[in-house]
């Protein structure tokens, strides 16, 4: 007996010995299950807070809301996601009557009807379940029922229902709640009507049937239809909010903001915040394709190998609590990740440029038939200026050529160089490439700042290579805004100008010297307040911060997402809105107005390059950079595209799980 146990013994150690490292369960192996990781728990799960990059990566695979973005077509392009096709467009006028082929001064509201698709279910919860006489078995629960329970899968019994029109007005509803403090409700405010009589018969959200419903927004913008596409109106049952609003759950974590309740290809089967999140494959999903058509590179690429087949290829996906990156970099390159950023610390040895300033990635990622994918977010990173302050700000004509002078000085292509392993674009205007308008070569340059000079400068797009303005010309500058060599006339002494930021930690330090030392060039000082991200906002608020630092993610691929930041109608200290700077210019302000709700067209484009020589102009920004996003996915990881709207993409991912356990196997070999 003691023979044949030992031998068994030998066996099993035999047949596992080669992947001890495994950090996962035997139980996942030849399983479709894609493994990420997180570095902090996202805060919000509740669809009408969420507005962040990690908790959309979560909520983007539970909910949908009525269109999504075309996975692999670009420019992006607006599909139907639970709606069963796009929204019917309609014009009114002030008393309500249907206008046909209107001008935009007749039009008073505009109609969006919804049409979605019938028998779809919600994932199976608690918050469904119902006893046999069909009385809600969680909707009322007693304090003991309370106290036992320490997690949402406790609550044993599920159930589910149909999807209705209802749900999507509920949602809207929920929106305009102050108590859950959307961070949308404002800017709602302007477009839905009524939106703050959410519980009177004229809210701007109606169900016309079962399968149908109505937004009625304020006069005409063509942009709002992109706010289709985000989990805030994705459908929220009122049994959700019934279940989690109990009185104890909250104590427990158990609430919308960590178990949230769609219709969507997965679900949160588990939320541990020290560990792990799970994402298991919805069995109630109501089905949908894999796209029949995309880019013409998309056939070379392979992207449409899968063209027609049923979503989702994967069953499970784990996201592991990885805090540091070394230890999530090494567990990428034994196989345990099937995807990864790259840090600092591992860009040498992932990726290296090329004699014409490409990258590529070194020959040990290439060993192991790792991929590289890169794209240009829709994202600006800028240095600002107060318009309201005394020194940097309003329009004279030593004021805008301070802040010229500034802009030239701020060497931001070093800056990507130093601090970003060369992950970036300078910007040379408010849009970045992959938005309409967005203008390549000397169109688009900002010719306060580059000149278009001859190859081999770096940041050549569209025929011009870019090339920064000498230090002289920005000397040149400051002299006539009237600080010669940097001395302010008042003082005698170096001009003070006062840097506003959040960055307290030792690892910003290299960061806040850099940035002195750009100032440096022109004579000037520069001090550095750093305060906490409150205290920060607070002087955003007030007009009490002179330069300051800020970036912005598109909400959606239009640019009038991007040009809204400094109209001078969103002025953050007239008016509460998004225009930290504070700018304000009639024409800027005219042309905006004009160019807002317009559709794309030639006319459009002209209006947005007169915009954007304004601001190149002006300088209410330190136009900075717009970062560039480094992808690594191992062979075995398939259909990966960049989307920079989409946040529903795990659905689209396929693996071949038998090539990733043989690698994984060969990787992870114990040492003889």
């Amino acid at each position: 007996m003691k023979l044949k146990i030992l031998a068994a013994c030998i066996a099993l150690l035999s047949a596992c010995d080669s992947q001890l490292n495994n950090p996962y369960s035997d139980n996942d192996a030849n399983q479709s299950v894609l493994y990420e990781s997180f570095s902090e728990r996202p805060k919000h799960l509740d669809p009408v807070a969420a507005y962040s990059s990690n908790e959309f990566a979560i909520i983007g695979q539970v909910y949908e809301p009525p269109l999504q973005y075309h996975y692999l077509k670009r420019p992006y392009e607006l599909t139907p996601l639970s709606a069963i096709k796009m929204p019917a467009v309609r014009y009114l006028n002030a008393n309500g009557e249907i206008l046909n082929s209107p001008k935009d001064n007749e039009i008073a509201f505009t109609d969006y009807i919804i049409d979605i698709k019938q028998n779809v279910n919600f994932q199976p919860h608690p918050a469904f379940a119902k006893d046999s006489v069909g009385n809600f078995v969680y909707h009322a629960l007693t304090s003991e029922q309370i106290s036992a329970a320490k997690t949402l899968a406790d609550f044993t019994q599920t159930g589910t229902r149909e999807l209705t029109a209802d749900d999507y007005v509920y949602q809207i509803k929920r929106l305009a709640n102050p108590k859950l403090q959307s961070p949308i409700s404002e800017m709602m405010k302007n477009y839905i009507v009524n939106f703050d009589k959410s519980n009177e018969a004229d809210f701007g959200a109606k169900a016309i049937n079962r399968y149908q419903y109505r937004i009625r927004i304020k006069g005409k913008s063509p942009q709002f239809i992109f706010w289709l596409a985000m989990p805030f109106f994705a459908p929220m049952p009122w049994e959700a909010d019934a279940f989690y609003n109990q009185a104890g759950l909250r104590d427990k974590n158990i609430t919308l903001d960590w178990f949230p309740i769609g219709t969507g290809a997965y679900f949160l089967a588990e939320n541990n915040p020290n560990r792990r999140m799970i994402l298991l494959k919805n069995p109630n999903f109501h089905g949908e394709t894999y796209p029949t058509e995309g880019e013409p590179e998309d056939v070379k690429n392979g992207l449409l190998i899968d063209a027609g087949k049923a979503l989702p290829f994967i069953d499970k996906v784990v996201f592991m609590l990885e805090k540091e990156t070394i230890p999530y970099w090494t567990k990428f390159l034994q196989g345990y990740y099937d995807l990864s950023g790259i840090s600092s610390d591992s860009f040498d040895q992932a990726v290296q440029f090329t004699g014409s300033g490409g990258v590529a990635l070194t020959p040990s990622m290439m060993e192991k038939g790792i991929q590289l994918q890169t794209s240009v977010t829709l994202s600006d990173y800028y240095l600002g200026f107060n318009m309201q302050d005394s020194i940097v700000g309003g329009a004279t004509e030593s004021a805008r050529k301070l802040r010229q002078a500034i802009a030239i000085a701020v060497d931001y292509e070093e800056y990507i160089s130093i601090f970003m392993n060369g992950r970036g674009v300078p910007a040379q205007g408010v849009l970045p490439e992959g938005i309409y308008g967005f203008a390549e070569g000397e169109t688009g340059m900002n010719s306060e700042v580059y000149d278009c000079g001859s190859p081999p400068f770096e940041g050549g797009r569209g025929g011009c290579a870019l090339k920064r303005k000498n230090i002289e010309i920005a000397q040149k500058l400051l002299t006539e805004a009237g600080y010669a060599n940097g001395i302010d006339p008042k003082t005698k002494e170096a001009l003070i100008l006062y840097f506003d930021t959040t960055s307290t930690s030792t690892d910003d330090r290299a960061r806040m010297n850099w940035y002195r030392k750009q100032f440096e060039k022109l004579g000037v000082k520069l001090i550095v307040r750093a305060t906490d991200y409150n205290r920060f906002q607070e002087k955003l608020r007030t007009g009490n911060a002179q330069l300051f630092f800020l970036g912005w993610n598109a909400d959606y691929p239009d640019p009038e997402n991007f040009f809204f930041l400094l109209y001078g109608a969103h002025s953050k200290v007239k008016f509460g809105g998004e225009n930290a700077s504070n700018y304000e210019n009639p024409e800027f302000d005219r042309l905006f107005e004009q160019m807002r709700n317009m559709d794309n067209s030639p006319e459009r484009y002209e209006i947005i390059q007169k915009m954007q020589h304004i601001l190149q102009h002006d300088a209410p920004w330190v136009f900075g950079f717009h970062p560039k996003n480094f992808a690594l996915y191992h062979q075995w990881f398939h259909n990966l595209k960049p989307n920079l709207m989409a946040n529903n993409q795990l659905k689209y991912a396929r693996l071949d799980v038998q090539t990733r356990e043989k690698l994984r196997e060969k990787w992870n070999r114990p040492f003889d």
